[in-house]
């Protein structure tokens, strides 16, 4: 058997900055830790001095949480990772010489306490407010969108059915089964300014109005949102209603209609970065939790650190230099 080396202790001659260690550096540089702690501190159990075991700190269950959202982490696989991942043991700050990591249980009654006092808005008002003293703004155009996220169809449990809360709709001649998460997006920044989750029979244009912040004079959509004009304008009296216009059996769009879809189109597809960073690179295409209320907080919180993502090479500019 080879001898150990130094390696063990740190001492590697051939380390290698990973991707992922990039990434986790990147985003602990640009997280508004302070003020997302303040959220959770009220609401996280403190152990008096001398009455148990010594309570996990809250902004290492936080760090964890995080994890699981942006490597799509169930309670125990994140527990695995941080046995298995140096990049992810630094961002949380373990060190196996003292202490090991929480156990899935610690972790899944952390996640509770975010779910039971909904601090997955909070998190995503608090990460936009954020945003916007670092000079992110949100404009006066608003593109609006909703994607499905599939559920669970299989009635295979415990209770022997289908998750309550998810449906089942048709798109493309397909059938899916599970939420829709809608937004409302910045036409220029691309910011997600607005979260609401339905069950995926809901149409998109019934929760366009919940999509609108008010101040708008432009709001794009695609053809879902075509006769939404009064109810956009009972939200923002000043915008105009640039929703792709829709033809008909008997009524075909004209050249001028094709030519101003095209238009809507490009700048409607910047909403569309938003859903990549959270079902590709984030890799939520399907629930984990049962029910609405849970899925609706990770939602949220998703939304939260995309935004922080789209902007994480601005925000770096703006931190101080290591040097």
């Amino acid at each position: 058997m080879k001898q150990p080396t130094l390696a063990v202790a740190g001492f590697e001659a051939f380390a290698k900055t990973t991707r992922r260690a990039e990434f986790l550096s990147t985003m602990n540089r640009i997280l508004p830790w302070p003020a997302l702690l303040a959220l959770i501190e009220p609401h996280y159990a403190k152990v008096p001095s001398g009455a148990g075991r010594r309570p996990i700190g809250c902004e290492r269950m936080l760090r964890i949480y995080f994890l699981q959202q942006w490597f799509n982490l169930s309670d125990p696989m994140v527990e695995e990772s941080l046995y298995d991942s140096r990049s992810m043991r630094d961002f949380v700050g373990i060190d196996f010489g003292s202490e090991g990591a929480p156990d899935e249980t610690t972790i899944l009654k952390f996640r509770h306490l975010l779910e039971q006092h909904a601090l997955g808005k909070k998190i995503f008002a608090t990460v936009n407010q954020y945003l916007r003293a670092s000079g992110m703004k949100v404009t006066t155009g608003t593109i609006v969108d909703a994607t499905i996220i599939n559920a669970p169809s299989s009635t295979k449990n415990e209770a022997q059915q289908r998750d309550p809360d998810m449906r089942q709709t048709k798109k493309g001649g397909q059938w899916y089964f599970g939420m829709k998460a809608h937004i409302g997006v910045d036409s220029q920044s691309k910011m997600i300014h607005s979260v609401e989750a339905t069950s995926a029979n809901v149409h998109d244009s019934q929760v366009l109005v919940q999509l609108l912040h008010g101040e708008e004079t432009r709001v794009y959509g695609d053809s879902a949102y075509v006769g939404q004009g009064e109810a956009i304008k009972g939200k923002s009296p000043k915008a105009k209603d640039f929703t792709q216009a829709r033809a008909f059996r008997n009524r075909a769009l004209s050249e001028k209609q094709i030519a101003s879809n095209k238009t809507k189109s490009k700048i409607r597809a910047r909403v569309e970065h938003a859903f990549l960073v959270i079902k590709k690179i984030f890799g939520w295409s399907k629930v984990r939790y049962r029910g609405l209320p849970k899925n609706v907080n990770q939602l949220n919180v998703l939304c939260a650190l995309t935004n922080l993502y789209q902007f994480r090479r601005r925000l770096l500019k703006q931190q101080p230099s290591c040097a």
